[in-house]
């Protein structure tokens, strides 16, 4: 895996899009680094928090429970569990709660017996149009436990 150390002018400009696209602040950081897993994505790596970059999407990484917390939130109920760790996108039967959140929003996925986090994806509905819903897909997965990602991640 390649690594780089990222400008301090890059890095402020990474991060003034992240803050932007998510629409919170982001702490500064000098320098992030960034760990290449394949031609499409990277692993961000600053002071105090992890994000992975899939194409042009920024995204939390799940063994970073602080910034996870601000983003909204799904919980699954436990028969969704094995289907969410092998990257099965969030089906409406198997939401129990939610936080509100847009259409195209991050969302993460928690499961609801020991309140972990599974899964982060992007909404394809807000939650007002979810609560009608009795079937469909509502949040596309984009990075869970046990994905090449989470396996990588390990070893940076």
């Amino acid at each position: 895996m390649k690594t780089n150390l990222i400008s301090k002018s890059e890095t402020s400009d990474i991060l003034k899009l992240i803050s932007k696209k998510w629409k919170q602040e982001i702490p500064k950081v000098k320098n992030l680094k960034s760990h290449y897993v394949d031609s499409d994505s990277q692993i961000l790596v600053g002071d105090n928090f992890k994000i992975l970059k899939l194409r042009d999407e920024f995204i939390p990484f799940l063994s970073d429970e602080a910034l996870l917390e601000s983003f909204p939130s799904v919980t699954v109920d436990m028969g969704a569990v094995k289907f969410m760790c092998n990257g099965a996108n969030v089906m409406r039967p198997g939401i129990k709660n939610h936080s509100e959140f847009l259409k195209d929003d991050i969302v993460c996925v928690i499961e609801e017996s020991q309140h972990k986090y599974l899964a982060v994806g992007k909404s394809l509905v807000n939650s007002s149009d979810m609560k009608d819903m009795s079937k469909g897909e509502v949040i596309k997965n984009l990075h869970y436990i046990s994905d090449k990602y989470w396996e990588i991640s390990k070893t940076i």
